[in-house]
């Protein structure tokens, strides 16, 4: 990226705390080096960030995901000038208004009115421009008469709402969200990643921390993996999820096996893409040629080998492996060309490399840009199903259900667990496993649009 159109550069950025055992282990570092006894040292060294480097463009969304400890309200600190790096720096192009933790800029003995004014003289407002958004900023946390109650009486998610209501009144070049909006109600955050689309629109560049995959993944123009300090990927939201949530219930040896593999990979997000696109490409051109002749039919479903995932993720295994995933239509063919309103099935096979109990068997479907549409599993089932296997057994598993996507390419993902210890935990798991392509029918009335096909039948009476 050019460094004209950046608007965040960071260089190189590493962070080392000193971790003292006691207090009075910090005084003795401040003095006795005074005095010729540089050769003790009262601390350990913990290095939170290492050379990370990062751009973002003007009106760019990146989202950056990774497990608790790798770093990532530490970079975002430094951004935002409130922690100073050890190393490196950061350029940042205009205003920057930020939510960080809970009720960072706040003066808990003064009220959300007053905190108001104060939040906003440190984002960089003058008193005329509070004023001049006050009301809105009121209008939009919601909170009643506790406008003007001191804040340490607040819960949660009033904070987070006069927070937030602040950061995007203030018209910011840079917003920057650290994980805040989950403490807030559904209502509310649905409301914020309203504002928040508004302020893509209009070209503001958003660089925020979250666990939900599906933020990330509906939001985010590009992601970033953080583990350890480092960065270990930064590409399209749908592969950094994937290898995220690969990583993120491992530790020790298999942790450190998979971030190796991670930052060995060739990880090109334009050439996915454009794998994705022109697979989707092929997929339509061949749908239209066969229409004329095979749309007639109660299912047109059809199997095209080069029809692949590109973003296919397989976890280890754990005692388990899913083996011969396919999808078959009614007829027992092979398909991964799928017809509006048919029922199909999903069919694996589980080879068991141990005993395994209280099995848990589950896929979903998510879209190309990785929201997860739809879904199910036998966690809450209370049918006779197979829940118990021996090692060295094999199991057919099957999934049948009705397609009511619209026409697209979607991905599937399969998984195993099993309940251990009153946890569960997966035995095997393979994100984005198959692509299908959904395709468009001839028969409706109407014409439906967004993400499901909802069979949607309209009559019109004249009276």
């Amino acid at each position: 990226m050019s460094s004209d159109t950046s608007v965040i550069r960071v260089k190189n950025i590493s962070k080392v705390f000193r971790l003292y055992q006691k207090p009075q282990d910090r005084l003795k570092q401040m003095i006795l080096p005074k005095f010729g006894r540089r050769e003790t040292v009262y601390f350990k060294s913990f290095e939170a960030l290492k050379s990370v480097n990062l751009e973002l463009g003007r009106g760019e969304t990146v989202g950056i995901v990774g497990r608790n400890g790798s770093g990532k309200s530490t970079l975002l600190q430094i951004i935002c000038g409130t922690l100073t790096p050890t190393e490196g720096a950061v350029e940042v192009r205009g205003r920057i208004a930020a939510l960080l933790e809970l009720g960072a800029g706040f003066n808990p003995d003064f009220t959300g009115r007053e905190n108001v004014y104060l939040n906003g003289a440190i984002i960089g407002l003058s008193r005329e421009e509070i004023d001049a958004r006050f009301e809105q900023i009121e209008r939009f946390a919601d909170i009643g008469q506790f406008i003007d109650q001191p804040t340490k009486s607040y819960s949660s998610g009033m904070y987070v709402r006069l927070a937030f209501s602040v950061a995007i009144h203030a018209d910011p070049d840079v917003l920057i969200i650290d994980e805040a909006l989950s403490v807030g109600d559904d209502a509310f955050q649905r409301k914020c990643f309203a504002r928040i689309e508004d302020m893509q629109i209009k070209g503001t560049t958003i660089l925020f921390v979250s666990h939900s995959a599906q933020a990330v993944s509906e939001l985010c123009d590009r992601a970033v993996l953080l583990d350890g300090g480092e960065v270990l990927m930064i590409s399209s939201p749908k592969e950094v999820i994937g290898q995220y949530q690969r990583l993120m219930n491992l530790t020790g040896a298999a942790a450190e096996a998979v971030r190796k593999e991670i930052l060995a990979r060739d990880v090109n997000s334009e050439n996915t893409k454009m794998l994705e696109s022109k697979s989707q490409e092929k997929s339509r051109e061949a749908s239209n040629e066969i229409a004329a002749t095979e749309m007639l039919t109660a299912d047109p479903s059809w199997y095209d080998p080069d029809l692949t995932s590109h973003s296919s993720v397989i976890y280890e295994s754990q005692g388990a492996k899913i083996l011969n995933l396919a999808i078959f239509n009614a007829a027992g063919a092979q398909v991964n060309h799928l017809a509006v309103g048919q029922r199909y099935r999903i069919n694996y096979k589980l080879d068991f490399e141990i005993d395994a109990q209280h099995l848990v068997y589950g896929f979903y479907f998510k879209t190309v840009s990785g929201v997860e549409l739809a879904g199910a599993n036998n966690l809450r089932s209370k049918a006779n199903i197979l829940r118990d296997a021996k090692k060295g057994d094999t199991i057919e598993v099957n999934f049948d259900f009705d397609c009511h996507f619209m026409p697209g390419t979607y991905f599937l993902t399969v998984g195993l667990m099993q309940k251990s210890h009153g946890e569960y935990k997966f035995l095997h798991r393979i994100v984005d496993a198959l692509a299908m392509h959904v395709m468009e029918g001839t028969n409706s009335a109407i014409n439906d649009y967004g993400l499901v096909a909802l069979s949607t039948s309209l009559s019109v009476i004249k009276i």
